[in-house]
């Protein structure tokens, strides 16, 4: 499997688009960033990813872990984001709650 890298200047969009691709065709994706910037456009990311990926009627689930990375003979602590599908009912209701509330305003959006 092949991991997602995340730069503090990746668009989000962007890779939140690379993230729900891959979430549909292996029902898995890892995205890993290195830097308080890069990690935050991974979170955007997986965010939007999430939106997109509602419209299909999927829903993922996030974790993060530390992991160290070679570069350039240096080591890094890059966070790595885990994310998978997951039964929509198996969300917890606050959550299940969040994205009907998301989805309510998305609709009622004019266009």
């Amino acid at each position: 499997m092949e991991v997602i890298k995340v730069s503090a200047r990746s668009r989000s969009t962007a890779v939140a688009g690379a993230i729900a691709g891959v979430i549909r065709e292996q029902q898995y994706a890892e995205v890993q960033a290195i830097g308080a910037s890069a990690v935050n456009q991974s979170i955007k990311a997986v965010a939007i990813a999430r939106g997109y990926l509602d419209e299909d009627g999927i829903a993922i689930a996030c974790i993060p872990f530390f992991t160290e990375v070679d570069i350039q003979g240096l080591e890094r602590t890059a966070v790595k984001l885990a994310v998978w599908i997951v039964a929509p009912e198996n969300l917890p209701a606050p959550v299940q709650a969040l994205s009907a509330t998301q989805r309510e305003t998305t609709d009622s959006t004019p266009a």
